[in-house]
């Protein structure tokens, strides 16, 4: 890696190595400075002043500018004043991966029935090199819910299904792991989770579970006969005189070096293993059991019971239920729910043979996604932002998006038609995504990896619509110079979520979070033209314009769903003129409506539907293009 370009942190699998890894001669310079970029935004929460980029990657300032610029102008940062924010259309990287990966397609929708059925977090994680990452999260909305985010990474010898991916491990990656648990001793490599120092209070149940548990770990120590195990006798991470009833806590391994005033008769307490210590015992007995328990390895109160779900014979991922310690302990959580999460599993495994054995009865070639135009974008751009525009660095971030649905599988020739470049170009961008652990080579076929997810999918998968939509209202609003709000619609009413007002003597002003009846607001009409059956009762005449007929009502719902917006003059509140457009979703249907709303004093009717309607229908396009690329593999919050 060039000198001046600190090692990405956050990447939790092997770090020590990766950061000593000798940069192929042919690799893209700004590819990798770029990532490294994306990488300290994503650990930063999605947003970083540049100043602090330049800190935290050892960029010249010149150089984060212009890889930020060229961010912003592929839609995947926005620049706010001093700030770089993580904008939505950047999870079209991870994307692509969960697409390929065809897992959340097939399997989310059982992860979620499973979660409301129990009414517990269900998530699925995959394994990603020595650490486990989630690509889907199905959580309950409580006081103490998860918040854990698709594409956060965890360290697998602190998540119950860590142990289940290293039953398929080999030296190989047993050698890694050590490696890492030697160069990073406190995970300060995993952003996700706290410090592994961190100790863990013991009740009495986990006391007890404590005590079988090393008592049938001395049993299988003194019982194998490879010559290469320790006895009980030998072993010195086991603490022969564990009493219960003491008072055990996590964070200090027992293997010797205790002062002699800890080791006195009588003494009270007693150390367990630090976090981790006893992940290759966990997996030994994963691989026997056939399920794993996290027992607030993580932090206090969070267990987990998982299993793993197979395709082909091997693991394709692990399907977790997750709850807190106030409503089950880890063994009630196994006792209760293991018999219900092994039927979830079944279910999994036979949708992942329907769906192999009907790929297979009706094959199709391997899907090429159309040239992207990439040149033309190219071109344009760098004509418009001069030496500002990194095209070596938009390109390589384009390779990414070549791969997909029916494309999880690319050699080079199809990489460079999807994407339309060079052979050469494409050559070298694969070669720099492979060297930093985003894609695999097999036999001249590339892959994608779980570590896409970490280009920003965390933070950006909690986004909220009216997240997603505050800097085009803003935008809006400041072209117009008018008021512009964001609002869903709630029974019969309208509930503001997103609102950018004018400093204007006489202007709208409107809080979020107001609700008003749909009626006769232009943004409750686009809405209610969406339904099949919309409410139109107690329709009471707030001005004298407003209309109470309910078959006059109908007929003008009948003609916005079909002219696709709805103007109201002066029917909520006199004086007060409103335009309004609906927002759908990917499948077409309507989730939310933008208004702009002005003194009738303003503007007239007419002028509203030439002038601000294009410029409101295109704001509105935007932020259900951003809307549509984060709402791909999750549900996007309304509010």
């Amino acid at each position: 890696m060039p000198s001046n370009v600190a090692p990405a942190p956050g990447t939790g699998t092997s770090s020590a190595a990766g950061a000593e890894a000798v940069v192929p001669a042919e690799a893209v310079t700004p590819l990798i400075r770029g990532i490294a970029v994306l990488r300290r935004l994503t650990d930063a929460d999605g947003v970083s002043s540049l100043s602090g980029l330049e800190r935290s990657t050892g960029l010249a300032r010149s150089t984060v500018d212009r890889i930020t610029a060229t961010l912003a102008r592929r839609g995947y940062v926005r620049l706010d004043g001093r700030d770089a924010v993580l904008a939505p259309r950047l999870m079209e990287l991870g994307n692509a991966y969960l697409a390929a990966l065809r897992l959340p397609r097939l399997l989310d929708a059982h992860a979620d029935a499973l979660a409301d059925e129990l009414d517990e977090s269900v998530s699925l994680a995959v394994g990603d090199q020595d650490g486990i990452r989630f690509i889907h999260q199905a959580t309950r909305r409580r006081a103490m819910s998860l918040s854990f985010r698709i594409g956060d990474l965890l360290p697998a010898e602190r998540t119950a299904p860590g142990p289940l991916f290293a039953t398929e491990w080999g030296d190989r990656e047993w050698a890694r792991w050590h490696e890492r648990r030697a160069a990073d001793p406190e995970d300060r490599g995993f952003p996700a989770v706290p410090a592994r120092s961190r100790p863990i209070e013991y009740g009495e149940d986990d006391r007890n579970d404590e005590k079988d548990r090393i008592g049938a770990h001395r049993t299988n120590r003194a019982n194998r006969t490879n010559g290469k195990d320790l006895t009980v006798a030998q072993d010195p991470t086991v603490d022969r005189d564990l009493t219960v009833g003491k008072d055990l806590t996590v964070g200090k391994s027992l293997a010797a070096d205790r002062p002699e005033e800890e080791q006195g008769a009588g003494r009270s307490a007693r150390r367990l293993p630090t976090l981790g210590d006893d992940f290759e015992q966990r997996t030994a007995e994963a691989r026997e059991a056939g399920w794993a328990l996290d027992d607030q390895l993580i932090e206090p109160g969070l267990v987990a019971l998982s299993m793993p779900v197979r395709e082909a014979g091997r693991i394709a991922c692990v399907v977790s239920v997750v709850s807190h310690t106030s409503r089950h302990t880890a063994a009630d959580l196994r006792d209760t729910l293991l018999p219900r999460l092994r039927e979830a599993v079944a279910a999994m495994e036979r949708e992942l043979r329907e769906a192999q054995h009907a790929e297979s009865a009706t094959p199709t070639p391997r899907a090429t996604a159309a040239p992207s135009g990439l040149a033309v974008w190219t071109g344009a751009s760098k004509q418009e932002l001069g030496r500002e525009f990194i095209e070596s660095l938009a390109r390589g971030l384009t390779v990414i998006t070549a791969f997909g649905e029916g494309r999880a599988e690319l050699n080079l020739t199809e990489v460079a038609q999807a994407t339309g470049l060079a052979r050469a170009t494409a050559r070298r961008a694969l070669i720099t995504l492979e060297h930093l652990g985003y894609v695999t080579v097999h036999d001249r076929v590339f892959r994608l990896t779980p570590r896409v997810l970490g280009l920003g999918f965390p933070p950006l998968s909690r986004t909220s619509l009216a997240e997603i939509a505050a800097p085009h209202l803003t935008e809006l609003s400041q072209r117009l110079h008018d008021s512009v709000s964001l609002a869903v619609l709630t029974g019969d009413e309208i509930q503001y979520t997103g609102r950018v007002s004018t400093s204007r003597v006489m202007s709208v002003h409107i809080t979020i979070g107001t609700r008003l009846p749909a009626y006769p607001t232009a943004l409750g009409r686009v809405m209610l033209a969406d339904l099949p059956e919309p409410p139109l009762t107690e329709l009471l005449p707030l001005t004298p314009r407003t209309i109470t007929d309910p078959a006059r009502l109908t007929a003008v719902l009948d003609r916005v769903r079909e002219e696709g917006y709805a103007l109201v003059d002066e029917e909520l509140e006199v004086g007060l003129r409103s335009v309004a457009v609906p927002v759908r979703e990917r499948g077409g249907r309507v989730v939310a409506a933008v208004n702009v709303a002005m003194h009738s004093s303003r503007r007239t009717p007419e002028e509203c539907v030439a002038e601000v309607l294009p410029e409101l229908r295109a704001a509105v396009g935007r932020i259900e293009e951003d809307l549509w690329v984060a709402g791909r593999f999750r549900r996007v919050p309304r509010t």
